[in-house]
């Protein structure tokens, strides 16, 4: 895949762990449909120069929120931190902090509309990084279900005991691949956009698109939670790990156990820590890719990891009706929709003619 048109749609052809479901149902018909709540992994102090908050929003990005926020405080979106980016068709509950050094703090309720709710407001000495969350906690609707029970039950069963696929979504690639076409742009053409958000957003797809590529190749050989020679395994909940040569009981009672998970490249500037048959299994995925990680190498991106598969936690279910309920805890990164798409084959709106759910 090497052209701009071919990005509409980079996620439907991934391969699944537990194969096509017979499930169908649609997504999102309505926001409320798809909420999520974040979890930080601090609470906040109490005291300090910034204000840790935390607001539902409803059909607004997470930009549109820290434009509003700048706003009313007078600083600089820069002043401004978040832990993640969420969904805009959903309704969330998400942690801001600003940074009010030297500054009076206004009244946040003035934030408070139709699409807008301050939930809390507590002074803390830290401005909120990105990645800095513990887990995401989503509860989703999935109307006019057909399925059968039992099959899903299944999935859900060994989803539980494996782990989902840890696939990046198509939020991740932009509306019809906007944020592909402008990485292959910049990366034929050599021009950086101006918006360093546009920039990070652009080599953030690029990466994505490429862990994509060897996460499906783990899929289809069917080792994704498994360890094979070569792998780097990550810990859970960290970004360290290490190298296993030979795969043994220990390795895999851990592995069961999610203390750690196979992992695999966010290519960049800097050569993979897989070794042997990982390597090989990455470099086969990738081959035909150069133009992608040269690219991300010239845009000097630091090379990294991602583990291939995410702990589904506390999943909840049911079905009223013709509508599916789920709900479930998922690890910072990790996106609702790939779980999804294990259980259920679904479109996502109200279909063709209805109004949008957030207009």
């Amino acid at each position: 895949m090497s052209r701009p048109d071919a990005f509409e749609d980079v996620v439907s052809p991934l391969p699944r762990a537990c194969g096509a479901p017979r499930a169908r149902g649609r997504l999102r018909v309505a926001a409320e449909d798809f909420r999520v709540d974040e979890h930080l992994p601090v609470t906040p102090d109490g005291k300090g120069e910034h204000v840790l908050l935390r607001i539902r929003k409803t059909c607004l990005n997470t930009q549109d929120v820290v434009a509003r926020l700048a706003r009313l405080a007078g600083v600089k979106p820069r002043d401004v931190g978040f832990a993640g980016q969420k969904d805009r068709i959903a309704v969330t509950s998400q942690w801001f902090s600003v940074w009010l050094v030297n500054r009076p703090e206004p009244d946040w309720t003035a934030l408070n509309d139709d699409r807008l709710e301050l939930l809390e407001a507590h002074r803390h000495g830290r401005k909120l990084r990105r990645g800095a969350l513990r887990a995401n906690r989503f509860s989703l609707v999935l109307r006019d279900f057909d399925g059968d029970a039992g099959e899903l039950a299944e999935r859900i069963e060994r989803l539980q005991r494996l782990g989902m696929p840890n696939y990046f979504g198509a939020q991740r690639f932009g509306r019809r691949g906007s944020n592909l076409q402008g990485a292959l742009r910049w990366f034929r053409e050599g021009r950086r956009p101006r918006q360093r958000n546009r920039a990070g957003m652009m080599l953030s797809a690029a990466r994505s698109l490429l862990f994509n590529q060897v996460l499906a190749e783990r899929v289809r050989r069917g080792d994704w939670a498994s360890a094979i020679p070569g792998d780097y395994l990550a810990l859970d909940g960290s970004h360290a790990g290490f190298v296993v040569e030979q795969p043994d009981e220990v390795i895999a009672r851990r592995l069961a156990d999610f203390d750690l998970h196979p992992s695999g490249p966010l290519p960049g500037d800097g050569p993979s820590r897989a070794r042997d048959e990982a390597l090989a299994v990455e470099q086969q995925a990738l081959a035909g890719w150069d133009e992608w990680r040269a690219g991300l190498a010239a845009a000097r991106v630091a090379s990294d990891r991602r583990p291939l598969r995410a702990r589904v936690s506390d999943l909840e279910w049911a079905i009223e009706d013709d509508r599916l309920r789920l709900s479930f805890t998922l690890p910072r990164g990790s996106f609702a929709t790939a779980l999804v798409r294990e259980l259920v084959s679904f479109d996502e709106g109200p279909g063709e003619g209805l109004p949008r759910p957030c207009g």
